[in-house]
């Protein structure tokens, strides 16, 4: 890992890309309390942003800290940067704490077959781990958001009775939120990116 308080170069990224803004706090569930010209300039500065930074900067950001790898992911899902996914993958699964949110909505952005494997081997992994409450809920979430995007029902195996999320919720049934309600966050954080993805594609045939 990378740090910006001793890395010249991942910090002179993180005061181009990251902190303008407090963008890395709104990265998330606050963006979705933004309205009127607060949101507008929000949302033109990121796909500004989206625009600017070079694939090889955003490898960069990706090995800093979290407020790095989250303003990376949202910026590769604003400009649709498929060429990421794998790398996306491999931090969702080796997330190591609560900050997973950002690499599923990017994924769910994608939202292809590929990037629903990758949200299923987060759920495969950390489901059998009751003691470690990160984003399994996030996760199924977006599982079965991209069950609704791609007419199929893979979120199933895992909502089944006796099945991994029941046993996951039978251990920690005070600190989770019902996935079906939650995917409501989820299709609004998705939202939120593909008007940012348009908005960046008309963009692009400008230039």
């Amino acid at each position: 890992m990378r740090y910006a308080n001793t890395d010249p170069e991942l910090m002179d990224l993180v005061r181009r890309f990251v902190t303008p803004g407090r963008r890395y706090l709104r990265l998330g569930g606050s963006l979705l309390r933004l309205s009127g010209p607060e949101r507008e300039l929000f949302v033109r500065e990121l796909v500004q942003a989206a625009g600017e930074i070079t694939p090889a900067e955003l490898g960069i950001l990706f090995e800093g800290g979290w407020r790095e790898r989250r303003t990376a992911s949202w910026l590769v899902a604003v400009a649709g940067r498929t060429e990421f996914r794998s790398r996306i993958g491999e931090l969702l699964l080796a997330s190591g704490g609560p900050y997973g949110g950002s690499y599923c909505i990017t994924l769910a952005t994608f939202g292809t077959s590929a990037d629903a494997d990758l949200v299923c081997s987060y759920l495969d992994r950390y489901l059998p781990q009751p003691d470690l409450v990160w984003d399994q809920t996030f996760a199924l979430s977006t599982l079965l958001h991209l069950d609704a995007v791609l007419g199929t029902e893979r979120a199933s195996r895992y909502l089944a009775a006796g099945g991994l999320w029941q046993q996951w919720t039978d251990a920690t049934s005070n600190m989770v939120r019902d996935p079906q309600e939650y995917r409501q966050v989820v299709d609004r954080l998705c939202s939120f990116a593909s008007e940012c993805a348009e908005l960046f594609a008309r963009m692009e045939t400008r230039r």
